[in-house]
């Protein structure tokens, strides 16, 4: 099965680690991978942020990035979420509408890619300890991710998965929101942190980096007993560091 991986700039700029961890786990499931170095970002920041112009020429140059791809696959439902939900009103030109319905049938976050696609569950990975798992906004309400990274994490051996209280509740990241609204947004990420220190997790495992690079200044400010963890970078782990 041949697949297109696309790495989220901020994933490209601070945790280049866990685009490998994904492509190792795509190969060892038996994917021929490649990645096209002419891609960049998928238009998101640019769209939240105000900026409509540049946001199309962005989701453009995306569209014609992965023109042809039998499966694209990234480590960010909210990436995913965004080329799949958002598309259709940044580029309103009908001129685009086929390439748009084509790379969002063909678009997929990590997690249901392997379940839903590759019927894979078990990827032979370790991690000893007890984690809790985060459902980002993207994943659970653009994707409707939620059954896939449990599924997968429950296939981990030595790991303990425990839900914590409120778990569909926002970690209070949101983008530019955690910018604009600081202390709600701390206060939001407070929530989800006490939430998750109750069920004694010593790892909180999301989907999306955005999320836990939110979670994580949060923590090490405090300096809490918990570590943030990709989920690739779980599925991909096969014996303890």
């Amino acid at each position: 099965m041949n697949v297109q991986v696309f790495i989220p700039c901020f994933i490209d700029q601070l945790y280049p680690a866990t685009a490998f961890s994904m492509i190792s786990v795509l190969e060892q499931a038996g994917c021929s991978v490649e990645y096209n170095t002419n891609q960049t970002c998928c238009g998101q920041p640019a769209f939240n942020a105000g900026f409509r112009d540049q946001a199309r020429a962005v989701c453009t140059k995306f569209l014609r990035d992965f023109s042809g791809a039998d499966y694209i696959v990234a480590p960010s439902a909210s990436c995913v979420g965004f080329v799949r939900n958002y598309y259709n009103k940044v580029l309103t030109d009908s001129a685009h509408q086929y390439e748009i319905g084509q790379v969002a049938s063909r678009i997929y976050e990590f997690s249901e890619f392997l379940v839903n696609v590759l019927q894979v569950s078990d990827t032979g990975a370790v991690l000893n300890g007890r984690a809790t798992y985060h459902d980002s906004c993207a994943a659970l309400r653009e994707c409707r991710i939620k059954r896939e990274p449990r599924q997968l994490l429950q296939s981990v051996r030595g790991l303990e998965l425990v839900e914590m209280e409120d778990v569909e509740t926002c970690c209070g990241f949101g983008g530019t929101f955690a910018v604009k609204f600081e202390p709600i947004s701390i206060a939001m990420a407070d929530q989800k942190i006490n939430h998750a220190l109750a069920t004694g997790a010593e790892y909180i495992i999301s989907t999306d980096h955005s999320c836990l690079m939110h979670l994580d200044g949060y923590i090490r400010y405090k300096n809490l007993p918990l570590q943030t963890l990709h989920l690739a970078d779980v599925l991909a782990r096969k014996s303890e560091p």
